[in-house]
């Protein structure tokens, strides 16, 4: 089935069950080159009643067109008297007459199909003419399928269809796939559809031969596509591809007043011309641009390599004339043309200008695209400039969703150069880099090593900002392996030598390692550091210390069941990322909002937003283990059979990384499965290996956890851990005294913890208690606990005080993940869609001031200024978006 052409295809249907009833007709098919029309007319017969006959043929873009061309195609399934007279040539008046006889005593319903109208000869065009009048009298339909950007208004054919009875005739109009269908292409075939709309357009013809072509790589058309395009091209006028050759080089739209400059004032017929075949299009403002991506690149293969260059020299040459407001915000058209022309010595000076100010911008990769231009050119540039692009490209690079072996290379690369040169300092600063990035890929002994090698090399210079930030970097690691005190102490040696030299940034980083360290030690102060380092990273726009802070902050509220706070600061933190393309930190702190999700009792919006994460590929490790832990974790409680096993994968690549947090709180959720599992023994092994850990490292609501799962699980001795350390609802339960565990975890908004608490009431209360659990267990859909607790009570004699037992599945409704509401889901398909508030209060059959405050409230839940930015968060978290048939089903 086509995608997107249910409506053309119902029209076509319609009007041949007219024709079958006596009541004929013309359709015309147009739409752009490669939109579908032969395949929307194939599927139309392949859907049509298997009486009707199927006539086809073809006009061709001959140099001398066949007379009568689609009539010879289908010469040998027509009345014998008529492909007699058209194989002698007989005269218009003699075979028109013919035909028209044939079809009137035809049995059965005829349908002819004349394909590429726009190419059509003189007398096909007169048989058009002919029997398009006369059609209403015939069981006969009258397909003729065109080029809309080839039919002017001088076109022979459209004097031909203007002849035509209006009564009798129906248009169908292909437009270009939506943004949707096209990854659904994308994904039938197994590949990515990153940017694939954005170069199609949506074009069927392009779309598919992207899809099915082995040579379909970046900056590679497929030659299908090329062939089309140069074939189109040599039925143009010298002048008008001159047109499009220049314009070939230039990406995107391309003001008049260059196009002028690179072609003389007389050029502007010409454009006007390739604007009217439909080649290029022209905007508001008057800006040019190619009607499709791909017919651009085509046309670019024309071009020889050496006019290539000699054309890119002539743009960037122009653009550099400007003003220096105007050519300062055309950078990146600078880059690209310098680029084009082989100018290292002008990719050198513009490339890290444009970098920084994309950068600046929050456009990553943008910027580490523009660097990646200018190390094109390294062997041309000094050493400090080569080492100094090398460290820019690996920091830009390295903060998208992958650490590339290729972005280590370059940090070793630039150490490499700095120390040859003397620059201690940057040596020093490289190697913390690479402390961070090795951390990043869960390679916890490697940065270890690297942050070491990092004060070494610092620690003999003169006190300065690359020794505070070393210090910060030992701090960080400290805090992450949950050696808490020391954490404390090297983050205040790096704050106090920060402030001295008045290094802000380097404030921010240790702020935020103190600020953790002390928030998960459950001392005070963590907060107020943690809200400094966020808003000083937000003031001076330091995109990945913002993120850092988000990330750290959100999970410390997380863990110490600040659920509000929780909740702020995840929305603005993945909306923040998003919005400055830090693909790897939204992740992880959808992680996070997982964490959150499955903490409140809502499993299969946790399940959901963890498994979106899992299903990227190549992100690292450290930064998908978060959503491991938590997909598994939910899975166990939900009862699905993967999910012990999830854990177990989650368990050996956090012990990779030699950090106590990855390993934790994997530890405690096998040991709950197995409790659940009803398996005692297999409970012992996570338990004890927790036990052997150095207790005092904990964080107090993990070694909590741990003395609970301890005792629930019957294992012998005790811990030695304070009490004082045990949160309330923890302890309530080690003192004896569940019930009232239950209703603290309750007020802290963890329904099955305090559902678990319920489970060990003992004495009269404990059927009440069980009833209780049971009740919340099924509401969150908890099955494997709910039957643990009601084989609990059947053993107590209490199954009787159970609510009645659930058949078949459960039918708890999904909540959506950011607490949309259902008429606000519903919003959000148009968003995403690209429709405004006019036309989505016309399909949604609501008042626009409805849809008004329908849309703000999303922008709201999505943390987002603009539509933009909500379509931003679409693109990473797609899960976001509701399927269209639930919400069909759920009606408005």
């Amino acid at each position: 089935m086509l995608l997107e052409r249910e409506g053309p295809l119902g029209i076509l249907l319609a009007s041949a069950e007219r024709a079958a009833a006596g009541h004929g007709g013309t359709v015309l098919v147009d739409g752009e080159a490669g939109v579908g029309k032969t395949s929307l007319l194939r599927e139309f017969a392949e859907n049509a009643d298997s009486n009707y006959r199927m006539l086809w043929g073809w006009c061709e873009a001959l140099f001398t067109p066949r007379p009568l061309g689609p009539l010879q195609d289908m010469a040998h399934l027509l009345d014998p008297r008529v492909a007699a007279l058209l194989e002698e040539t007989a005269a218009p008046e003699r075979l028109f007459p013919a035909l028209l006889n044939s079809l009137q005593h035809t049995k059965g319903t005829t349908v002819l199909i004349f394909e590429d109208m726009h190419w059509a000869d003189n007398a096909t065009l007169d048989l058009v003419r002919y029997l398009g009048r006369r059609v209403s009298l015939l069981r006969t339909m009258l397909v003729l399928s065109m080029r809309r950007d080839e039919i002017s208004a001088d076109h022979p054919l459209t004097h031909v269809l203007g002849d035509l009875p209006s009564a009798s005739v129906s248009r169908v109009t292909l437009e270009p796939l939506s943004s949707q269908a096209v990854t659904v292409l994308a994904e039938q075939a197994g590949r990515s559809a990153e940017g694939l709309y954005r170069i199609t357009e949506g074009n069927p013809f392009f779309v598919t031969e992207l899809l099915s072509s082995s040579e379909a790589e970046p900056g590679r058309v497929p030659d299908s596509i090329r062939d089309a395009v140069w074939s189109r091209l040599s039925r143009l006028t010298p002048g008008e591809r001159e047109v499009l050759e220049v314009m070939s080089i230039m990406p995107g739209s391309v003001e008049p007043w260059l196009i002028r400059a690179l072609l003389g004032d007389e050029t502007e017929v010409l454009v006007d011309q390739c604007v009217g075949r439909g080649l290029l299009r022209r905007d508001a403002q008057g800006a040019l641009t190619f009607r499709h991506e791909l017919a651009r690149e085509a046309t670019l293969d024309r071009l020889a390599p050496s006019l290539q260059r000699s054309l890119h020299a002539k743009v960037e040459a122009a653009l550099s004339e400007l003003p220096a407001a105007q050519a300062s915000a055309l950078l990146s058209r600078r880059v690209h043309h310098a680029g084009g022309a082989d100018n290292g010595e002008r990719v050198l000076e513009l490339a890290p200008q444009a970098a920084e100010q994309a950068a600046r911008l929050g456009a990553h990769r943008e910027a580490a695209s523009h660097l990646a231009t200018a190390l094109r050119y390294v062997s041309e540039a000094p050493s400090a400039l080569a080492a100094q692009l090398c460290e820019d490209w690996a920091y830009e690079a390295g903060l998208s969703l992958f650490v590339y072996d290729e972005i280590i290379e370059a940090r070793h690369r630039a150490i490499a150069i700095w120390r040859e040169l003397g620059r201690i300092d940057k040596v020093g600063a490289n190697l913390r880099w690479l402390s961070r990035l090795h951390w990043r890929r869960g390679e916890g002994q490697e940065a270890e090593d690297y942050a070491d090698q990092a004060v070494r090399e610092v620690e003999n210079l003169p006190p300065g900002p690359e020794l505070a930030m070393a210090y910060s970097t030992r701090s960080q690691l400290h805090m992450l392996h949950y050696r808490f005190n020391e954490a404390i102490e090297w983050g205040e040696r790096a704050i106090s030598l920060a402030d001295r030299l008045g290094e802000v940034e380097t404030r921010v980083h240790a702020l935020n390692n103190v600020g953790t360290a002390l928030m998960f030690a459950d001392r005070p102060g963590g907060r107020e550091r943690l809200e400094e380092s966020l808003a000083l990273a937000l003031d001076h726009g330091f995109h990945d210390h913002a993120s850092r802070a988000y990330t750290n902050f959100a999970e410390c509220a997380v863990v110490t069941k600040d659920f509000a706070l929780a909740e702020r600061l995840l929305a603005e933190g993945i909306a923040y990322c998003a919005r400055h393309d830090l693909d790897s930190a939204a992740q992880y702190l959808l992680g996070r909002q997982a964490q959150l999700r499955t903490e409140q009792g809502r499993f299969r919006e946790a399940e959901t937003i963890a498994q979106g994460v899992m299903n990227l590929e190549r992100l690292p490790m450290v930064m998908h283990l978060p959503a491991l832990t938590e997909l598994g974790r939910v899975r166990v409680r939900l009862g699905e059979p993967d999910g012990a096993a999830l854990l177990e994968q989650a368990l050996r690549e956090g012990l990779t990384t030699g950090e106590a947090q990855r390993v934790i709180p994997v530890r405690l959720a096998l040991a709950e499965a197995a409790w659940l599992a009803e398996e005692p023994g297999a409970s012992r092994e996570p338990l004890t290996a927790l036990a052997e850990m150095d207790l005092d490292n904990f964080r107090p609501w993990d070694v909590g956890e741990l003395a609970v799962w301890w005792q629930r699980c019957g294992m012998a001795g005790s811990l030695p851990v304070p009490a004082a350390r045990i949160p309330l609802p923890q302890a309530l339960e080690l003192r004896g005294d569940p019930m009232a565990a239950s209703a603290e975890w309750s007020r802290l908004g963890l329904p099955y913890e305090s559902a678990l608490a319920l489970m060990q009431v003992r004495g009269t209360d404990a059927g009440a208690a069980l009833a209780r659990a049971v009740t919340t267990f099924e509401a969150v859909e908890a099955r494997p606990a709910a039957a643990l607790a009601r084989k609990l009570a059947q053993r107590i004699g209490a199954a009787s005080q159970l609510p009645k037992q659930r058949r078949g599945p459960y039918t708890v409704a999904r909540q959506h993940p950011l607490g949309l509401t259902r008429q606000e889901q519903q919003v959000l398909t148009m968003i995403a869609q690209g429709l405004g508030n006019k036309e989505a209060a016309r399909r949604l059959s609501r008042s626009p001031r409805t849809i008004e405050h329908q849309v703000s409230a999303v922008l709201g839940k999505f943390n987002a200024a603009n539509r933009m930015e909500i379509l931003l968060r679409l693109r990473g978290e797609p899960w976001l978006l509701p399927p269209t048939d639930a919400l069909q089903a759920r009606g408005n």
